[in-house]
């Protein structure tokens, strides 16, 4: 009874914030909390309310308080980053722990401010210029200052390979580039890494340690190699340069858990993107590793500390 006590004393109460139970992602998180003897819940985050008051914060789902939770795992989808990091925010005020803090996703979401992160702390990334839809006059020495064409033109918000232009040449370029200031939509610029081959590295890192790491290379006739545009994955090993500059790019983004998108390059590998809310299903087929188990191993190690001591005493 005392060992059933204990047990049931550990037992945590974990919530995916997902909107959609049936994602790869979000069911493996489930099947793995849940094999490991704890309960898991799915809330999707636009259907959640905030009870706002001095000292008693609380998230009301369905019309019903959802009262104590001891872990999240945020899977915030980037049409609903305010909302949904609004609701993550919510949970950190009532102490509960988050597998990523509503910061950091905020951060990792702005593509802008992530390079410019990135590009402070010393971690190799493209050269890339932005401009606030520049004029004709300018737009040459933009491609200029990111070594000519062929380059990459990708749209602040775009997301899975969404929003990412290959430009061949510079007449090209310049039209691209006109074109999308036209319209005052944001704009990176970017060179091109022809050495890579359209072929890019995700590293998936948990707690300042890669756990997995694949090489996804594009369709034929496609530069952009993600898996939801017809690339292909295979499961490779990284080098020493490469384990930690994924594990640095996710440090300095604040996020304990990431994909981290890199490419190989003449000049060492540089970091394209580091994701707050990376996929399971690619990462886990291609490599053969529980990726949801570690997920949910690393909370255990960071909400079940006091628990477990009780429990090895009962035991003893």
């Amino acid at each position: 009874e005392l060992i059933t006590f204990a047990e049931n004393l550990y037992k945590l109460k974990i919530a995916v914030i997902s909107r959609n139970p049936k994602l790869y992602s979000t069911s493996r998180l489930r099947e793995e909390i849940e094999n490991k003897g704890h309960e898991a819940i799915i809330l999707d985050a636009v259907k959640c309310s905030m009870y706002i008051e001095k000292g008693t914060p609380d998230i009301i789902y369905n019309g019903k308080v959802i009262g104590p939770v001891d872990a999240i795992i945020p899977r915030i989808g980037s049409t609903i980053t305010f909302y949904g990091t609004a609701i993550v925010r919510q949970f950190e005020m009532m102490k509960t722990f988050t597998t990523a803090e509503s910061q950091a996703i905020i951060r990792s979401r702005d593509k802008l401010r992530s390079l410019q992160i990135l590009s402070r702390t010393g971690v190799g990334i493209p050269k890339t210029v932005f401009a606030n839809f520049p004029k004709d006059a300018d737009v040459e020495q933009l491609i200029s200052q990111v070594g000519g064409a062929p380059l990459v033109i990708k749209l602040l918000e775009g997301t899975q390979g969404v929003g990412v232009i290959l430009a061949d040449t510079t007449n090209s370029a310049k039209s691209i580039i006109e074109a999308f200031s036209g319209l005052q939509t944001n704009i990176l610029i970017q060179e091109f890494i022809g050495e890579s081959k359209g072929t890019d590295i995700r590293a998936f890192v948990i707690n300042g340690k890669v756990v997995g790491a694949m090489e996804r290379k594009g369709a034929e006739g496609e530069f952009r190699s993600n898996l939801h545009r017809g690339g292909q994955g295979n499961n490779i090993r990284l080098s020493k340069d490469e384990k930690a500059a994924a594990i640095k790019a996710a440090k300095v983004m604040g996020l304990k858990i990431a994909g981290v998108d890199m490419l190989r390059s003449n000049n060492g590998p540089l970091i394209i993107e580091v994701n707050s809310s990376p996929g399971l299903e690619g990462i886990e087929t291609v490599t053969g590793v529980n990726i949801a188990g570690k997920i949910i191993e690393f909370i255990e190690a960071n909400t079940g500390k006091a628990e477990q001591h009780i429990k090895d005493k009962i035991r003893v």
